[in-house]
């Protein structure tokens, strides 16, 4: 009696479990039967003596007598001493070879009868195999993997049963050099030969309504379906799977956080957000309208608010972001903005004092009546500077508190927090935003806002981020200006580079300001490691060229991330001052710095940097009265992979359109980053490109199906390969 939930060692014996856990996690057997074959290798059944010659590199067993066995020794010191055998009379002659050979060659001599399995090549007309595994057939002896197979392969009379190796394909699984593939397959046999049947894990109606198989036979055709059609059918199911596992996992973290107790702050027609919306010296977009209401009412229950705000860069999300905590505010509540660098949050809390202007000053002379203090944390602060900022939050004396991962620490208490802001979410884990959640009274759980100026495709929002309701900002606030992109292909029209420098040189000479960007600080920066094509140009080269070339009449800055808090603030203040003229600098500028005067964005070796990254990039020019441009530069040609994307990304604005084709070009690979557990998120078989359909019909149903059976044992076994790092723990206890 084996079920799905029982530990692996229980049911192969933990010589075998080992390393199954030690080098995949795999724990349990439904772990086992869901490491999926990453392939299957055709032609590698067992071979007569009259069958075809395979090709080189094809996967083969052989069964066959040794009719020669040689103990040789290798030409380089020290000599070692390995073996070569000689299977029957075949033409093409096949031989095996083995290294260390010491105990192997006392069961490999001449007249016994063999297996050999491993991938073949071809030297001097001899077809050759090098250390394949190996079964002698008389004794059932050889290596470990296909020594297992034989005894699960035994008639009832103990002969050895050649069954389990004849076969039309072999499954090849993700494997290591201290557990093969050969290794895997037999504990997969191992284990589907005394498994129960498995229990249905979906719905009777859902099963049906979209024509799948049932997971017993999913899970059993996956590996051993003599079929292709049959392992197209599992391989579906198992799609449908991966899709419902994390769909549940991410119900079952909304509705965990909707089942909590909310800060109520319903909205004062006289308070904090009607004056300001008075102060503003624009309109909101309609966009920004309807986003805001939507806030609006959630912080107004004892429901916690759970969102999801992405926009363009300059779509307005920070000023929504304002007024929704100052409806807080007037509640007396705390609100917490977390900014993933110190750039950025200093640079928040700049503009949302600016911004606020008198209502941000409580306590001082000139502020208004009803005002709030706006407090600023980051780690490079004196600690003075820090106890003091952490005084005034657990004195409930600011109402908004933005800052870094110092926020994160213990050492900061609020007095009142009820809700937590966080930008750039791709940069911080659940766990983050959660340990600053945690901050708030016992009992409550603070309103969530997430940011992102990274559009999301779809798909990826469903998947990755399925627990939180999502709101779009597409159009860009009125006065907003055009922003012209063109890629300059320098080793195919290097006047063009020329050209860009010249550019540069007339926007200064009228009044306005440039960014040049480069991929890498300097010679010890590391360097990618798949990188192809020229060495890239370091920014502090960059910085030489153009201050004694082409740039040299300009005031040029330099900004990199190695540049201390207090150099970094005193670049930027400097360069925000109009005091210099092109900022040289690496990524540091990426997200969140708003210079309006800036409206030239150039970027050196742009082939280097990602689809998503290139439009953040562009993202810091057009934000003032004047165009902008950006220019994309690269030694590779046009008509490179490189070159094809940065000519779509010269093609088009829209971020959500640039998202969908990153999403095409780089698969699930880094998109996904990692799941609701802070783990890597790892899909067999579900592709956030192709299976869109799939995954939100996966949602739709987990969402409604969650309300009628939150308990569901079959989805809760299927959403645990993405909630449980302690797998075995939550199978123990299902």
């Amino acid at each position: 009696m084996v079920a799905l939930t029982d530990r692996l060692d229980y049911v192969i014996g933990t010589k075998s479990a080992g390393p199954l856990e030690q080098h995949f996690g795999i724990r349990t057997v439904n772990d086992l039967l869901r490491h999926y074959p990453r392939k299957y290798s055709t032609g590698t059944t067992v071979l007569g003596e009259d069958s075809d010659p395979p090709e080189e590199g094809e996967h083969i067993t052989f069964v066959d007598t040794i009719t020669k066995a040689e103990v040789r020794w290798t030409n380089r010191k020290p000599k070692r001493e390995y073996l070569v055998i000689t299977l029957g009379d075949r033409r093409p002659k096949v031989t095996a070879t083995f290294f260390n050979a010491k105990f192997i060659k006392k069961g490999l001599v001449e007249g016994v009868r063999v297996m050999l399995s491993g991938e073949v090549g071809y030297f001097r007309g001899t077809m050759q195999l090098t250390h394949p595994a190996f079964l002698v057939l008389n004794s059932g002896k050889g290596s470990r993997s296909l020594a297992k197979i034989a005894e699960t392969s035994r008639t009832s009379d103990g002969d050895l049963e050649l069954s389990g190796f004849e076969r039309d394909f072999f499954p090849i699984y993700p494997a290591s050099a201290k557990v093969q593939s050969w290794d895997i397959y037999a504990c997969v046999r191992q284990v589907l030969n005394v498994l129960d049947p498995v229990p249905e894990t979906l719905p009777a109606p859902f099963v049906g309504e979209h024509d799948l198989i049932s997971e017993d036979r999913a899970l059993r055709d996956i590996h051993l379906a003599e079929s292709a059609a049959d392992r197209e059918r599992a391989q579906q199911r198992l799609t449908y799977d991966e899709a419902l596992g994390l769909q549940w996992a991410l119900a079952a973290r909304r509705n965990s956080e909707l089942g909590a107790s909310g800060p109520q702050a319903p909205r004062k027609n006289d308070g904090l957000p009607a004056e300001l919306m008075e102060r503003l010296p624009f309109e909101l977009t309609a966009g920004q309208r309807e986003v805001l209401e939507t806030l609006s009412a959630e912080l107004a229950t004892t429901r916690p608010m759970n969102r999801m705000l992405q926009g363009e860069v300059g779509s307005g999300k920070t000023i929504v972001s304002v007024l929704a905590m100052l409806q807080m505010v007037d509640a007396g509540y705390q609100c917490a903005l977390l900014a993933p660098t110190e750039v950025l949050a200093a640079q928040h809390a700049r503009s949302v004092r600016d911004v606020l202007g008198p209502l941000a000053m409580a306590g001082q002379l000139g502020g208004a009546e009803n005002a709030t203090r706006v407090a600023l944390l980051t780690g490079s602060m004196t600690p003075q500077q820090k106890k003091q900022v952490r005084d005034e939050v657990a004195a409930g004396e600011a109402g908004i508190v933005i800052g870094t991962h110092a926020l994160l620490q213990d050492a900061v208490d609020f007095h009142n927090l009820g809700m937590v802001v966080v930008d750039e979410q791709h940069r911080f884990g659940v766990e983050q935003r959660d340990r600053l959640r945690a901050k708030a009274p016992a009992g409550l759980t603070p309103h969530l806002l997430v940011m992102t100026a990274t559009p999301i495709p779809r798909t990826v929002a469903l998947t990755v981020y399925g627990d939180l309701e999502i709101s779009t900002l597409r159009e860009l606030p009125r006065g907003r200006q055009p922003i012209a992109t063109n890629a300059i292909f320098i080793s195919e029209k290097r006047s063009w580079l020329d050209r860009a420098w010249a550019r540069i040189t007339e926007e200064v000479q009228a009044g306005r300001q440039a960014y040049v960007v480069a991929s890498r600080i300097d010679e010890t920066d590391k360097a990618d490691t798949k990188e192809t094509g020229p060495p890239a140009t370091t920014v502090v080269e960059l910085l030489e060229h153009l201050r004694h070339g082409p740039l040299s009449g300009l005031r040029l800055g330099l900004m990199h991330g190695r540049l201390s808090a207090d150099e970094k603030d005193a670049v930027m203040a400097a360069f925000r001052a109009g005091e210099i003229d092109v900022l040289v600098c690496t990524t540091v500028i990426e997200v969140g710095v708003d210079v309006p005067n800036a409206t030239v964005m150039f970027v050196m070796d742009a082939d280097r940097f990602g689809i998503s990254q290139l439009h953040q990039l562009r993202g810091r020019i057009g934000r003032g009265e004047h165009a902008s441009l950006c220019l994309l530069a690269t030694r590779l040609p046009a008509a490179s992979k490189a070159g094809e994307r940065l000519k779509a990304v010269a093609g088009t604005l829209d971020g959500f359109e640039l998202a969908d084709l990153d999403l095409r070009e780089r698969r699930e690979g880094d998109v996904l980053g990692y799941s609701q557990s802070g783990r890597s998120i790892s899909l067999r078989f579900l592709s956030l490109f192709d299976h869109r359909e799939i995954i939100e019909t996966a949602r739709d149903f987990c969402r409604a199906h969650y309300e009628k059976d939150p308990a569901d044992p079959g989805l809760a076994l299927l959403a645990a390969e993405f909630t449980d790092t302690e797998r075995v723990e939550y199978l123990d206890k299902s």
